[in-house]
């Protein structure tokens, strides 16, 4: 079976689920840093037709990792609830900054994707949450090996940030979908979180 099909599939099924968020269609993208979550939702993104993708780099910083929530509520969930255009100001990571502010639309789907997009505060305004099914240490490792020695004391301080966060917020056993990389493609598993219906537009072993 060509891996467009079924992927094609799935995009029409995310397309036809009901707003979660004022007129969007929100859908998360979680997993662990290093689990292919960037290159999957990018992927996805183009089988919607060219869906806008919300990246938490963009919204953590370095002294945040994984507190702004109250950042992304209010640059961005409150102002889609209101059917507005979402404002918020991307993190430079190089500069230690906040840039210049990016105009973000209520588009009909959008992809949030990052390592939290599943955290329970934002449950609420999902109309699906999918989780990239790699384990921590094959991320963690592939995720080094990215990013190069450069950032190997980023890479110390995270994983203990990551194993604290979802400890306290795991964002797995909620995931409608669970998402493999394969040499080619994508499979495509009902989560844990799987309600009856939740991922009627798939087959198990589907293939994206």
């Amino acid at each position: 079976m060509s891996p467009s099909v079924p992927l094609a599939r799935a995009a029409a099924g995310l397309r036809a689920l009901p707003p979660s968020c004022g007129p969007v269609r929100l859908i998360a993208v979680d997993g662990h840093a290093g689990s292919g979550k960037s290159t999957f939702a990018a992927v996805l993104a183009e089988a919607l037709g060219g869906a806008p993708v919300l990246r938490l780099d963009d919204i953590a910083t370095h002294d945040e990792l994984f507190a702004w929530t109250g950042r992304l509520i209010e640059q961005v969930i409150g102002p889609w609830s209101r059917g507005e255009s979402a404002l918020y100001h991307p993190y430079d990571w190089n500069l230690r900054r906040f840039g210049a502010p990016r105009a973000l639309p209520a588009a009909p789907v959008v992809l949030v994707e990052g390592v939290g997009a599943g955290r329970r505060a934002l449950r609420p305004h999902l109309a699906r949450l999918l989780w990239m099914e790699r384990g921590p240490q094959e991320s963690w490792i592939r995720g080094r090996r990215r990013d190069g020695p450069e950032l190997s004391g980023f890479w110390d301080g995270w994983t203990v940030a990551e194993n604290r966060h979802f400890a306290d917020d795991p964002s797995r056993p909620f995931a409608d979908t669970l998402v493999r990389e394969l040499p080619e493609g994508y499979e495509w598993l009902p989560g844990p979180g799987a309600t009856a219906g939740a991922n009627r537009f798939v087959t198990e072993r589907d293939h994206l």
